[in-house]
C-alpha cells in the first residue's frame, strides 16, 4: 500500500493491488476525505497511472473510516489561483471518465459535493444503506464542478438534476438508488466482499472488450445513430484482433469458463 503524500493518518491515499484490481482510498478520514491540493494531485496521479499500467484491470474508489469524501477541502483552500485549482479537478473528472478500465465506487458514508460527483464518474456505484448524498455546492455559494454538471442530467434527468443542484437536498442511498445515482445498495457488513466480487468479475473479463464498450457508451450518449454505428464497427474490428473473442467462442464450445489475456493476435504481412 503506497501514497505520495503522508499526513498524520499516513499517506493521503492507499493504493492496494491485487489480482488486477487497483482500490484507491481517500484517507483524510478527520476531514471525513475532503480532497485537498495534495489529495487531488495523488488522485490525479494514481488515475493516469492506472490507464497505463497493463496490469491493471479495474479500479475501485473508496474512502477510509467510513465516509466516501465530503468533498473538496474548502477550509484549507491554498494559495493557488482558483482556475489552477480547477484544472486538476479536471484533470481528474477526464481520467477517471475517459479510464480505459471498469471503475467502481464503493460508497460507505458521506459522498457530498465533489465527493458524490467522483462516485458519479465511476462507472458502477455500490452504496451502503447509511450513505448519504448531497450536491451541497449552492449551500456553499458554489455551482457543481467535478462534471456534476455533466453527468446529473444524463442519469436523472434535467428537472431531477435541477432539483438536486438548486435545493442542495441531502439523499440517501434508496432514493439515490431510485434515481438511478447507485447501481446496488449493499448491507454495510456485506459491502466489502460484494465490492471485491464485482471487481474480481471485471478485472477476469476481456480487458479490450470491456475497454471499447465502455468508450463506446460514453461516447455514444453525444453522438448520432450513424457516429454510434461507425464507432461500433471499428470497436468491434479491434476485438477481433485480439485473442479473447476466439477464446469466448472456443470456450462456449468446451463448456468452460473463458481465459481472457487481451492479447493481439494480428499478425505482421511477410515481404
Amino acid at each position: 500500500m503506497t501514497g505520495r503524500e503522508s499526513g498524520p493518518e499516513g499517506p493521503v491515499l492507499i493504493r492496494e493491488d491485487r489480482d488486477g484490481v487497483r482500490t484507491l482510498t481517500l484517507n483524510r478520514p478527520r476531514r471525513k476525505n475532503a480532497i485537498d491540493s495534495e489529495l487531488w494531485a495523488c488522485l490525479r496521479d494514481a488515475l493516469d497511472d492506472a490507464g497505463t499500467d497493463p496490469d491493471v484491470r479495474a479500479v475501485v474508489l473508496t474512502g477510509a473510516a467510513g465516509a466516501f469524501c465530503s468533498g473538496a477541502d474548502i477550509a484549507n483552500p491554498g494559495v493557488a489561483h482558483p482556475m489552477r485549482k480547477m484544472r486538476v479537478l479536471s484533470d481528474v473528472a477526464l481520467l477517471l471518465h475517459e479510464l480505459p478500465v471498469p471503475t467502481v465506487a464503493k460508497v460507505n458514508g458521506v459522498a457530498v459535493g465533489a465527493g458524490w460527483n467522483l462516485a458519479l464518474g465511476c462507472d458502477l456505484v455500490v452504496a451502503a444503506p447509511e450513505s448519504s448524498f448531497s450536491q451541497i455546492f449552492t449551500k456553499r455559494g458554489l455551482s457543481p464542478d467535478l462534471g456534476g454538471s455533466w453527468l446529473l442530467p444524463k442519469l436523472v434527468g434535467l428537472q431531477q438534476a435541477k432539483r438536486l443542484t438548486l435545493l442542495a437536498e441531502t439523499i440517501d442511498a434508496e432514493q439515490a438508488h431510485a434515481m438511478n445515482l447507485v447501481t446496488w445498495v449493499v448491507p454495510g457488513d456485506e459491502i466489502d466482499a460484494f465490492v471485491d466480487e464485482l471487481a474480481r468479475r471485471l478485472a477476469a473479463g476481456p480487458s479490450i472488450a470491456l475497454a471499447q464498450t465502455k468508450a463506446l457508451l460514453n461516447e455514444g450518449a453525444d453522438r448520432t445513430l450513424r457516429d454510434a454505428l461507425a464507432n461500433e464497427a471499428r470497436a468491434q474490428a479491434t476485438n477481433f484482433a485480439t485473442a479473447d473473442a476466439p477464446e469466448a467462442f472456443a470456450a462456449f464450445v468446451e463448456m468452460r469458463e473463458p481465459r481472457f489475456t487481451g492479447q493481439w493476435t494480428v499478425g505482421r504481412a511477410r515481404t
